[in-house]
C-alpha cells in the first residue's frame, strides 16, 4: 500500500496502533499542512527507529521518522506538524532566530527562573540562560519538575511547557500549536513567536 501526503511519499514499517489509520493521518496531515511548507521533507517514515531513542518522531536528513506506537490519529499529526517546523529551520534560520526572537525566550526563561526558585525548584541558574538544547536541563525539567507541574505553574508563560527546552523547540512548539490549537493563542503568549511563523506561512503560501 502506498501512502502519501501531498507528494511527499509516506512508508509505515512497522504496524501502527489498531485506533490508528494511516490514510486517515495522511488526509488529515494535508488538511494542517500546505505543500509549500514540505519543500524540505523529501520522505515520512512511520515504524521502529533506534535513532529515535526516547523521542516520538525527529527530522534527519530530508527525512520525518515517527513512532508507531502513538495511540491516535491526532498524535501522529502533533509529531508530524511539529518535525515540519524543524525542517524549516535551516531555510529561515536567519529570519527565526534573530535578536528578538531570542529576547522573547531569553525573558521568558527568566521568570521560568523565578517561578520555579519560588516552588522550590533549583538547578544551576546559569542553564536558564542557555538557548540551545541542554540536556542537564532539559532533564531537570521533564524529570525533577515534571511538565505536568510545569504546566501548571507556567500557564501563559510558554504555549506548552516543552517550548521551555530550547529555543529550537519554542519555535516548533509555538509552530505546532499555531496549526493545530490557536493562532491566537501563539499571538497573545508569544508575539514575536507569531510574527515568525506568519513570516513564513506568508512567504511560503
Amino acid at each position: 500500500m502506498e501512502y502519501y501526503i501531498h507528494n511527499v511519499p509516506v512508508f509505515v514499517t512497522a504496524t501502527p496502533e489498531e485506533s490508528v489509520d494511516i490514510p486517515t493521518f495522511c488526509v488529515e496531515a494535508e488538511e494542517f499542512m500546505s505543500p509549500t511548507l514540505l519543500n524540505n521533507v523529501d520522505v515520512v517514515y512511520i515504524g521502529k527507529f533506534k535513532e529515535l531513542q526516547d523521542r516520538n518522531a525527529a527530522f534527519m536528513n530530508g527525512g520525518i521518522y515517527m513512532t508507531a506506537t502513538e495511540p491516535t490519529v491526532f498524535d501522529m499529526i502533533e509529531n508530524f506538524v511539529h518535525e515540519v517546523a524543524h525542517s524549516l529551520e535551516n531555510q529561515f534560520a536567519w529570519q527565526i532566530y534573530d535578536d528578538s526572537l531570542i529576547q522573547e525566550f531569553k525573558g521568558k526563561r527568566e521568570r521560568l527562573y523565578h517561578i520555579l526558585t519560588a516552588e522550590g525548584y533549583h538547578i544551576n541558574p546559569v542553564l536558564y540562560s542557555y538557548t540551545e538544547y541542554n540536556k542537564k536541563f532539559d532533564e531537570f525539567l521533564a524529570n525533577e519538575v515534571g511538565y505536568p507541574t510545569l504546566l501548571s505553574i507556567t500557564m501563559g508563560l510558554f504555549v506548552s511547557p516543552y517550548g521551555a527546552t530550547s529555543i529550537q523547540e519554542y519555535f516548533a512548539n509555538g509552530f505546532e500549536k499555531y496549526f493545530l490549537d490557536s493562532p491566537r493563542k501563539v499571538r497573545d503568549i508569544s508575539p514575536v513567536l507569531y510574527r515568525k511563523i506568519e513570516e513564513i506561512v506568508n512567504a511560503e503560501a
